[in-house]
């Protein structure tokens, strides 16, 4: 009984001691790994990814990595902004790196360390410079908020609670109930809940770099229509909300008017002073990018021209 009570109080307290608040959503959330152990593994996966990209990746002088850099360093520039403004000493503010790989696949991701992979395959539903500001937005987003470092601590409690049942029940009878339960009603909410999160911040972010933050939503109008129409087997096959890490493109849509208010109000900031002259690049960048991806592929859409 004694053990028992000791066991009890520190996990309550281990439970409390690691709970902290998501930066401008507050949503609380239990964060056990620290922002030095998560870059480490950060750093790694990014030269593994190197090394499983090679001869796909597109050279730094490409139009489409020279695309995706320039929109990047803006987006990364107001997340450094943001990381000041909230207090986020975790998040660094001077190194990040943007990867371009040629693929048919239609998606982008970050690794802690601001190491983000963009794959070509995105082309087919952000055409504007604006779209691609409001996808780099949310990789980056997810970094600001430490979403990895959630996954990895409730990789690592579900770990131990996995051994703790097999302890119990060696026949694995536990395990069986418990492992998929976990998935359904903890892990995958979770992964909703971040992927939701990082289109608020990312929304923000977008904003604040100057791109329309109403372009993130035409992306997923695009990407809901592809999956509708069965024109991407890979959207058309995605699972119903409950049983997938994101929530579905309708949801993200739905958010993304809530938010739109708010961040309509900061790119119009000063009756648009604020943006004018960073609007006249963007504008201009905008007109070269569609220019790339006008009749290009045998779709008219799933590549630029330049790749």
């Amino acid at each position: 009984k004694v053990t028992g009570g000791v066991v009890a109080t520190g996990t309550i307290y281990l439970y409390f001691y690691y709970q902290n608040y998501a930066p401008m959503t507050n949503r609380r959330r239990w964060i056990a790994s620290s922002p030095e152990f998560e870059k480490e593994m950060g750093d790694q996966n990014y030269q593994q990814l190197i090394q499983q990209y090679q001869g796909k990746i597109l050279p730094k002088h490409h139009p489409a990595t020279i695309a995706i850099e320039k929109v990047g360093q803006r987006i990364f520039k107001a997340a450094g902004e943001f990381a000041r403004e909230y207090n986020l000493d975790y998040f660094d503010t001077e190194n990040v790196t943007f990867t371009v790989v040629d693929t048919d696949q239609a998606n982008a991701f970050v690794l802690p360390g601001n190491h983000v992979f963009f794959l070509s395959g995105m082309f087919k539903y952000a055409r504007t410079e604006d779209e691609i500001g409001g996808i780099l937005g949310h990789e980056m987003a997810h970094n600001l908020a430490r979403h990895q470092g959630e996954k990895i601590s409730s990789t690592a409690v579900v770990g131990v609670l996995a051994r703790l049942l097999l302890f119990l029940d060696p026949t694995g009878g536990y395990l069986l109930v418990f492992l998929p339960a976990s998935e359904l009603f903890s892990e995958l909410p979770n992964s909703r809940s971040q992927e939701t999160e990082a289109d608020n911040i990312g929304m923000y972010l977008a904003a604040k770099a100057c791109y329309d933050p109403e372009a993130l939503g035409r992306v997923f109008r695009r990407m809901d229509q592809a999956g509708s129409d069965g024109s991407d087997q890979n959207l058309a096959l995605k699972p119903p909300e409950f049983l997938s890490t994101h929530p579905s493109d309708e949801t993200r849509i739905n958010n993304m008017k809530k938010w739109l208010p708010r961040d309509k109000k900061i790119f119009h900031q000063d009756e648009g002073e604020r943006c004018r002259a960073l609007r006249k690049q963007i504008d201009m960048g905008n007109r070269i990018f569609q220019a790339g991806t006008a009749n290009s592929g045998s779709d008219g859409l799933r590549h630029p021209r330049w790749i």
